[in-house]
């Protein structure tokens, strides 16, 4: 893959000002000179990089465009290649005409995120920043743009490097003690070797910790909107998305199929779905599968929102629902119950609800038809996934499944290494639990990542990045 030099356009597809073709690879400028002219009449290659050079573009057909080149030289450049940034005017046909012509002037095309993917080949970023560059390109609100602006400054890598940096210190004294018995060459001493796989330990474990506040900012938290036909389920799905998006009757069993959409609650997403009413009685075929399938959307749930009526007491099935509750809540799964209908609502109806939810239940009243105490709401479940101030410039925070697991897996080989060294195993042995640990972090920035894993994370990108 590296041999070859590759073009794309690296701007959305459609008409716009400028469209920017990519060309990257050791015969950058050389395919670039083939069909851009500078008006000056010197060549490309004979300009100082980071120069804009104004001039022509020309193709088999003749003069097609004028357009501004940007070069870079290797490795100077985000792919660490030499490249060539062509930048034309933004039409659909004339931006693919002058990509093809970069073809027929020697360059072959790029594959998806195969740029980024030959910057963390030569090592110009590591492999959270590369995600970081996805991310920020699909960031749906303001935390997850800071959060992966953080990741993409490098402050992840920065984080793994104090950890690796550490663990690199230990080894190092138990393995010149290894290979020099007779002399006293170890730089730490048992107790410091073992003050220091706790302090390691409490670090791996902090970044851990913070998985859950990544994964709510940036993958969303999976929240299934719960409760008995006619509670307004859908007009609170509707009242947080602040759009019809589902259809509100005052017929029991309207909803039969699951909704899903997506919101910003404060600094993290959830993941709507707003589901079919759980009832007993009367219910027909299709509303029964709609009813399976809400048992098992919020089984799978994070989050549940559990929605009751407050304008009558609970009946048997908002009983049967909260005996749902009771069984999330003693698994851990968090839980806000919305007592809705506070316009209509009895004091009564509300002291009963309260009676029968169980304690760890966080509890929201709002009138879902007019928005009120929605924002309330919203708050109350970041509040369940976020501290609210965590300051990425200063905290790394894991943003995704795999890092977690790297940092995880890092964490567990440094706690047998603290646990062997307790039962008197030697500290050359533990010497083994922190190389996998070791290895673990290597995973986060890459240095250990198996080729498919890198391969599929690049692949997730679009073509031209």
């Amino acid at each position: 893959m590296m041999k070859s030099t590759i073009a794309a356009i690296s701007t959305p597809f459609g008409r716009g000002g400028i469209a920017v073709i990519r060309i990257s690879g050791s015969d950058a400028f050389a395919v670039a000179e083939r069909m851009f002219y500078p008006r000056s009449g010197k060549r490309l290659s004979d300009y100082s990089p980071n120069t804009a050079i104004y001039g022509d573009i020309v193709a088999d057909i003749g003069k097609i465009d004028d357009a501004v080149a940007v070069i870079f030289r290797a490795p100077r450049s985000f792919t660490g290649e030499d490249t060539v940034e062509i930048s034309c005017h933004g039409g659909i046909l004339l931006s693919e005409r002058v990509l093809k012509t970069a073809f027929l002037c020697g360059a072959a095309p790029a594959g998806p995120g195969e740029f980024s993917q030959r910057a963390f080949l030569n090592g110009k970023l590591g492999l959270s920043e590369a995600e970081a560059v996805i991310g920020l390109i699909n960031a749906e609100s303001e935390e997850k743009l800071r959060l992966y602006a953080s990741h993409a400054s490098g402050a992840l890598t920065r984080r793994t490097e104090e950890l690796r940096a550490s663990l690199l210190r230990l080894l190092s004294s138990v393995y010149v003690s290894l290979d020099y018995p007779d002399e006293d060459l170890r730089e730490v001493s048992d107790d410091e070797f073992r003050a220091a796989l706790d302090e390691i330990y409490g670090k791996l474990s902090e970044s851990a910790e913070t998985y859950r506040e990544g994964k709510a900012v940036c993958e969303g938290v999976k929240t299934v909107l719960l409760g008995k036909p006619n509670t307004g389920k859908s007009s609170l799905m509707n009242a947080l998305l602040k759009k019809d998006r589902a259809i509100v009757t005052d017929m029991p069993g309207t909803t039969r199929d699951t909704i899903e959409e997506t919101v910003t609650a404060g600094r993290i997403l959830l993941r709507l779905c707003d589901t079919a009413g759980i009832r007993s009685e009367n219910v027909g075929e299709a509303e029964r599968l709609g009813i399976n399938r809400t048992k098992r959307a919020s089984e799978e749930a994070e989050l549940v929102i559990a929605v009751f009526d407050l304008s009558s007491p609970p009946d048997e099935n908002d009983k049967q629902i909260i005996k749902l509750l009771q069984r999330y809540a003693e698994s851990g799964k968090k839980i806000i119950a919305a007592l809705n209908k506070t316009d209509v609502g009895t004091k009564e109806a509300e002291e009963a609800f309260l009676r029968e939810l169980p304690g760890e239940v966080t509890v929201c009243r709002i009138c879902a038809m007019r928005g009120e105490g929605v924002e309330a709401l919203k708050k109350a479940a970041e509040e369940l996934f976020s501290n609210g101030y965590t300051d990425y410039t200063s905290v790394a925070v894991i943003a995704n499944a795999r890092q977690f697991s790297a940092v995880c897996a890092a964490r567990d080989a440094v706690g047998r290494a603290r646990e062997a060294f307790d039962n008197g195993v030697g500290s050359d042995v533990c010497g083994l639990d922190l190389e996998a640990a070791l290895a673990s972090l290597g995973e986060i920035d890459g240095r250990t990542a198996a080729e498919e894993i890198t391969n599929e994370i690049f692949h997730s990108f679009c073509v031209g990045k």
